[in-house]
């Protein structure tokens, strides 16, 4: 019979913050086995020492590289991988003569622990359990004295490793948060907190609940000074600013605030205009859909308002509050702001009487049927109708009506919102529709993620055209009778609507 493997958390560094049972899986194991440097010493064991017993079989698993180079030919990731494949197999021989096996890990085993690599080897060919532990990011906010979130505050966890401005993007994207693995990444953290705008409000919470632990302000730290088990902390805003009488927002305008829906174009910086990059920058706030906001370049001491993709009312209620404190706000859009976007939703609000006084101005944007035309030559050369399939807003019998009436029009047709996981059926339809009007053989021009690192340019007919290929990323452009498609000098297709008719 084989022995169990045991990833036992032992929690932040005071023993008597261990759980009872890991406690009581020390003191039984045959075999103890932990993770430390060429020199021997486990903070780990140090941890665990007082449950120890006479007699334990102890299994040390020695790092061969930690902070300095190494020739092995696979670099340092390549000398890691072998570590974890070697130490696996010591592990493996003592459960394949059955022995149980604790394997002791700082904090919690599946939170940045090193547990999880011999979990991942063995807990298929062995028994294996965790045993949780209390993480640094508890035992940080116990020691400041400050709750880390409360009530719908959102927290974020992020590894220092990141780069800095990946780090600003996502710290001013969120409430409150707990930046782990300090030491050398110090430097570029702080940076990313001031540039987020949150330096101020950081911590510094170095070996928590030890007898060594040290607190105090972030920006006071002298980067020398800083260890790997150490942190920043980002604790609830809510409470900070009971407590200590801070605003939570405080925008730098007082005399009227104002609401800039800015268009970003349909994909990456090069498609968005000095007009449009200039307000992003000026603006306090920026409130958009998460993946929008995630596209505009942080700017030091500007707060972002990210939400999920069907809450556009909500959006544009939370910008015009926003702006009636004072602060000038940005909400973005992909394309167009004024194309089945932000631009309507924030005004259908302000006609509900919502945000009195604020000033509302829009700044347009390349739209996604702009780009998708621009990828095939000129489908757009004339008259075109632009369309939404989508009937979450409208009724499909109106959406229906209205590709029918195109079609007797002979219009070119930019199809916005051709399919979802849940919308499955309305492209066929639309195809049917306009096979009423247009012969099998009309140019379909499919677009996806136009700009992105996925781009995809298909040209089919009405006819050839399969609904199962389309998603939600597509626009479709559907050419008039007197659209042409030819084969261009490279092979590709060649889509253009002659201007006269």
């Amino acid at each position: 019979m084989t022995g169990r493997l045991y990833g036992v958390g032992l929690g932040p560094g005071d023993p008597e913050l261990m759980t009872v049972k890991a406690a009581r899986l020390i003191g039984e194991a045959e075999v103890i086995a932990y993770h430390c440097a060429r020199h021997g010493r486990s903070i780990a064991r140090s941890v665990a020492e007082p449950y120890l017993r006479e007699g334990q079989v102890e299994e040390r698993l020695v790092y061969p590289v930690t902070t300095e180079t190494t020739d092995h030919p696979g670099g340092y990731e390549g000398a890691i991988a072998d570590f974890y494949e070697l130490s696996a197999k010591k592990l493996a021989e003592h459960l394949d003569a059955g022995r149980d096996v604790v394997l002791l890990c700082e904090g919690d085993p599946f939170f940045y622990g090193s547990y999880m690599y011999m979990h991942e080897r063995l807990s298929g060919r062995f028994h294996a359990e965790v045993v949780p532990g209390v993480t640094s990011v508890s035992a940080a906010a116990s020691v400041l004295g400050r709750p880390l979130v409360q009530r719908d505050e959102v927290l974020t966890v992020l590894p220092g490793t990141l780069p800095a401005p990946e780090l600003a993007r996502r710290l001013a994207d969120t409430d409150a948060a707990a930046v782990l693995k300090l030491g050398r990444t110090f430097g570029s953290v702080r940076e990313a907190l001031a540039e987020a705008g949150k330096l101020d409000d950081a911590w510094y919470v170095e070996r928590a609940t030890w007898g060594q632990q040290r607190v105090e302000p972030f920006a006071d730290v002298d980067p020398a000074s800083v260890p790997y088990f150490s942190l920043a902390l980002l604790p609830s805003p809510a409470y900070r600013s009971r407590v200590e009488g801070a605003p939570v927002e405080a925008p730098s305008h007082v005399d009227g605030g104002e609401v800039v829906v800015v268009g970003l174009g349909p994909a990456g910086p090069e498609w968005l205009t000095p007009e449009a990059s200039a307000e992003l920058a000026a603006a306090d706030h920026i409130v958009g859909y998460g993946p929008y906001v995630a596209r505009v370049p942080q700017r030091a001491g500007q707060q972002r308002h990210a939400s999920g993709n069907r809450v556009e009312a909500d959006r544009a209620v939370e910008a015009l509050q926003l702006a009636a404190s004072g602060a000038k706000v940005a909400v973005v859009s992909s394309g167009d702001p004024g194309v089945f976007a932000m631009a309507s939703a924030v005004l259908e609000q302000v006609s509900a009487g919502h945000g009195s006084g604020v000033r509302v101005r829009i700044v347009p944007g390349v739209t996604a049927a702009q780009a998708a035309a621009s990828r095939v030559g000129a489908p757009l050369g004339h008259d075109y109708c632009v369309l939404s399939l989508s009937d979450r807003l409208k009724p499909w019998e109106i959406i229906e009506r209205r590709l029918d009436a195109a079609g007797a029009a002979d219009l070119v047709l930019a199809l916005y919102n051709p399919a979802s996981r849940t919308r499955v059926t309305q492209l066929a339809s639309a195809r049917e529709v306009l096979l009423r009007h247009r012969a099998p053989e009309t140019p379909v021009v499919v677009a996806r993620d136009v700009g992105g690192p996925e781009e995809e340019i298909r040209v089919t007919t009405l006819g050839e055209l399969d609904p199962s290929t389309v998603d939600m990323r597509c626009l479709l452009i559907v050419g008039s009778s007197k659209t042409v498609a030819e084969p261009g000098p490279d092979g590709t297709s060649i889509v253009w609507t002659p201007r006269t008719y």
